[in-house]
């Protein structure tokens, strides 16, 4: 079955930072002992994940920045400058900006802008008294940050799949619009990216059988969005949770409409048809046949309203769940692995 549509941080040369040699990549070379003063030792950790842990930072201007430190570099430095240089050049509204970044010998960092808000794991997931995110701003962070995926897919000088699209990877900044970060890190990484992301296959959620599209990670994000609960979870006995299995049985059920796999902190309060293309787009984007999933520009199409989408069939594997003797939600991890 396939879809059916109708329709500059200023550069000054001085003893603390020194210009990339390249003019059109607008980032700052920063020496590693003075990111280490701009954390106050790397004290302040924002996040940890498989490339490496993020710090705060203030400039000497009190500019206020993200630093990542990555962990399996094994690019040489011109390599690493070089693809450095390449990402400087992305920019756009629903994407982190990169500031700038530190390569000496094996300390490798990169300098992004500092997001006020956090990650949006943050406040889907209720850490720390954070924020409830309302319906408009759930649906503005899908439509950003499908813009922003978009963008890296189709209009950068080389596509560039993100891999790891998931609510720790997708930054609010003060007025919760949603910017996507960690892109790139497969050009910097080489092949340790790769064996960093098969490592990790069958325990996140994220990925696609063949884990290169940042598609279906979109959709397995944007369910999250709306239900405000992981995608998977283990109970006491081992078994795992996967909450997609759960919605399509739900939502295909009599009597129960897209409305009863919304997060129970809006109570119900949401555009109904903004969340049918919502819940639509999150369907079709991980379908098991590649072929079978829209575009990222597709998807941005959808959710705004220009294009529309016949009703999505239903995943093989999650068909296969829904029709098992056991509880829909529930199945075991060796299924798991080795259905992903």
């Amino acid at each position: 079955m396939a879809l059916v549509f109708l329709q500059r941080h200023s550069k000054r040369r001085s003893s603390e930072t020194q210009e990339l040699d390249e003019g059109y990549a607008f980032l700052t070379a920063f020496r590693s002992k003075d990111l280490k003063i701009a954390t106050k030792n790397f004290s302040d950790k924002l996040g940890s994940g498989g490339f490496g842990s993020v710090f705060k930072g203030t400039l000497p201007d009190m500019t206020v920045v993200a630093v990542k430190k990555l962990e399996r570099v094994t690019q040489e430095q011109k390599q690493f400058r070089s693809e450095i240089s390449t990402i400087g050049l992305i920019h756009h509204v629903n994407l982190v900006r990169l500031r700038g970044f530190c390569s000496e010998g094996a300390k490798q960092m990169l300098v992004y802008d500092f997001m006020r808000n956090g990650s949006l794991d943050r406040h889907l997931f209720r850490r720390n008294n954070s924020k409830i995110l309302n319906w408009p701003q759930r649906y503005q962070i899908a439509i950003g940050t499908a813009r922003g995926v978009a963008y890296l897919h189709e209009e950068c000088r080389d596509c560039i799949i993100h891999c790891d699209i998931k609510p720790e990877n997708i930054l609010l900044d003060v007025d919760f619009h949603p910017k996507v970060a960690d892109f790139g890190l497969a050009k910097l990484l080489g092949h340790e990216f790769s064996r960093v992301m098969t490592s990790m296959r069958g325990t996140v959620g994220y990925l696609a059988p063949e884990w290169t599209s940042g598609v279906y990670s979109y959709g397995m994000m944007l369910f999250e969005l709306i239900s405000g609960r992981r995608n998977l979870k283990q109970a006491n006995d081992g078994r795992v949770w996967f909450f997609p299995t759960w919605a399509a049985k739900r939502v295909g059920s009599e009597g129960h409409s897209v409305l009863s796999i919304l997060d129970d902190n809006l109570d119900g309060n949401a555009n109904i048809e903004e969340l049918n293309r919502a819940f639509k787009v999150a369907c079709w984007c991980i379908q098991e046949n590649e072929t079978e999933r829209p575009s990222m520009a597709q998807v941005v199409q959808i959710l705004e309203g220009l294009l529309d989408v016949n009703r999505p069939p239903i995943n093989r594997h999650l068909h296969a769940l829904m029709q098992s003797e056991e509880s829909t939600s529930f199945f075991s991890k060796r299924y798991l692995q080795s259905n992903t």
